[in-house]
């Protein structure tokens, strides 16, 4: 936790708090953590082996080379009274037992989805309606800026209750992903109310 001193000569605490950025493989959940991070991401990432060809569908990102083999993290300071642990979690079905975990104490969950394998993200969404009691919102990640498939047509496609906030985003773009996590703040918070 950050300690300032308020400007009374008193001392002011920041309040920190937990996010869980999950999704697919190859959705960009690295890349929106590293994009915002305040700090040098801790990143697992591990080089892809000839092993994991038949398991890691690389059709949409065959310039994929590595993959996350345990968790991304990073720390985004929002304000001088709020800091964001971030905690990316791997894609594939073989690291999901370390989901319960890296969920645990968390404030919400931002589900990041590429449109163009929209049905890799469905064990996420089942995750966290179904699993877990957390506030989650679906972040549609814009590669190359394209939107391929209108909002609505992603809510259904997800089945998504109405309540559950679409954003728009683009993972690379620091001030996109910081609206992300902005809006999931929003919505966990009106959750709880």
């Amino acid at each position: 936790m950050d300690y300032k001193p308020s400007p009374d000569n008193s001392e002011s605490l920041a309040i920190s708090t937990k996010i869980v950025v999950a999704g697919g493989f190859g959705v960009g959940k690295t890349t929106l953590v590293g994009s915002v991070s305040e700090i040098s991401p801790l990143s697992t990432e591990a080089l892809m082996t000839e092993a994991s060809e038949e398991i890691d569908d690389l059709v949409a990102t065959p310039e994929k080379s590595t993959t996350t083999v345990a968790m991304d993290f990073g720390r985004i300071t929002l304000d001088e009274s709020l800091v964001l642990y971030l905690f990316g979690t791997p894609g594939q079905a073989r690291f999901w037992f370390m989901w319960d975990d890296l969920v645990r104490g968390a404030l919400g969950a931002v589900i990041l989805v590429d449109t163009r394998r929209i049905t890799d993200c469905f064990p996420a969404v089942n995750y966290f309606e179904n699993d877990v009691e957390l506030p989650f919102i679906v972040a549609v990640n814009c590669f190359d800026g394209m939107l391929t498939h209108p909002v609505e047509e992603v809510r259904d496609a997800l089945a998504l209750h109405p309540d559950v906030p679409i954003v728009l985003c683009d993972a690379r773009d620091p001030e996109s992903a910081r609206n992300v996590l902005q809006q999931l703040i929003e919505h966990a918070l009106a959750v709880v109310a």
